[in-house]
């Protein structure tokens, strides 16, 4: 597979590569990007030491993504997009979900070997509807309740169908859900969850002097996993302000949540986050307070978001992947300076149970990142989880690579 992608790139040209190093494509908001072939790699090297798991986990891994885009036909185009992911050199880690039984004395690092479809539609757009059917990525908002884990070598992308209207400073986006292809690959029972009447819907519009308002109702009925079948709506309201020379940016952002179709547990939860910062020059300074409510004496109820890019969120050592019982409280600090090709971001992580208050452990995250040229940039990551409450001390360093080619 890697061969016939090598050559391939030897005559196209076109891929992206995000600001975190993630190979990207076409996301959810249905563009005509033109005809052709894209391809893009990333290789990464990712370091696990846990407390209580016996080995440290070495991964040394290879994602490849090739894609092709049609022209557009009247009002139709389609869009394929195959992923690769190799074991290229250390291979001392357990990659999860029972990918590899035999590895088990290693922390997980959740990077499967294989090669699927990462993507596969059709589009139609006509006036003010795009709409598009197959197997899609689907990034809502910040991501915090839908997004397609662009972190991991496996993306997470969906088989729906999905619509996107938009009129004036209005867009309001539909998907009916069919499954949620996962992280964890099809060679697994957790890679692949089917979904028997899965609906998200989310309205946004452009306010002037106020930000971006998002209203959404998600509502998930998860065959495979019950317990993450929950019905979901809220708001979210960004935005940036000039003051004199520099920047305020402010987030509110609140949801309430409760168990849906066969969840075995009744439950009520809600979740809310603020964020803010000041934009200086190079500089980005911000605090924020993000709660997911739990019920100590209750297990089962607390907020949950399974559909979510979760990597962004509580911390890059990702040590609240399930929100715990009590509930989650995590209040943090962040740092960061963009100057010419090479970016530094600092955060500090202060966790409580919701419920209780009792002490989770805190957090230092670290990122110091270089954009060699257009096509080339590398990342250093690390995080450093100090846990209370019986929850494992973990280091966790990523070295990585992105080319577009």
């Amino acid at each position: 597979m890697n061969a016939a992608i090598a050559l391939l790139a030897m005559l196209f040209a076109g891929a992206a590569v995000s600001e975190d190093g993630a190979p990207t494509s076409k996301d959810s908001g249905n563009s005509i990007a033109g005809s052709g072939v894209s391809l893009s790699f990333r290789y990464r090297y990712e370091y696990v030491d846990q407390d209580g798991i016996s080995d440290e986990a070495k991964a040394l891994t290879l994602l490849s993504r090739l894609s092709l885009q049609s022209d557009l036909y009247r009002n139709f185009d389609f869009f394929v997009e195959v992923d690769d992911v190799r074991e290229v050199g250390f291979d001392d880690f357990n990659a999860g979900a029972g990918n590899t039984p035999n590895r088990t004395q290693y922390p997980v690092v959740a990077d499967p070997e294989g090669t699927e479809v990462n993507q596969a539609y059709i589009d139609y757009n006509a006036n003010n509807w795009s709409w598009r059917l197959g197997r899609q990525r689907i990034n809502l908002d910040n991501q915090r309740f839908v997004g397609g884990v662009g972190w991991r070598q496996n993306e997470q992308t969906f088989d729906a169908l999905s619509a996107v209207y938009k009129r004036g400073k209005v867009t309001a986006r539909y998907a009916y859900i069919a499954t949620v292809r996962r992280i964890f690959g099809d060679d697994v029972a957790a890679g692949r969850h089917e979904q028997a009447g899965t609906h998200l819907l989310n309205v946004s519009s452009e306010i002037e002097g106020l930000g971006k308002i998002s209203g959404y109702y998600y509502t998930i009925d998860n065959e495979d996993s019950p317990a993450s079948s929950t019905n979901t709506y809220g708001f979210r309201l960004s935005g940036r302000r000039g003051v004199g020379s520099s920047k305020v940016r402010y987030a509110i952002e609140y949801a309430a949540q409760t168990n849906g179709a066969d969840n075995p547990v009744s439950f009520g939860a809600n979740y809310w986050h603020l964020d803010t910062g000041v934009i200086f020059g190079d500089f980005d300074v911000g605090l924020g307070w993000e709660v997911l409510t739990g019920d100590a004496n209750s297990p089962g109820e607390a907020f949950r978001t399974p559909f979510a890019t979760l990597h962004a969120f509580n911390g890059w050592a990702d040590k609240f992947l399930t929100t715990p019982a009590a509930g989650l409280d995590d209040r943090y600090l962040k740092f960061g300076v963009t100057r010419g090709r090479a970016i530094v971001q600092l955060r500090l992580h202060s966790f409580e149970a919701e419920d209780g208050g009792s002490n989770f452990g805190d957090e230092l995250d670290l990122r110091v990142g270089y954009k060699l040229n257009d096509r080339l940039r590398c990342d250093l990551f690390f995080a450093s989880y100090d846990g209370r409450n019986d929850i494992a001390d973990t280091d966790k360093l990523w070295l990585m690579f992105s080319m577009k080619l």
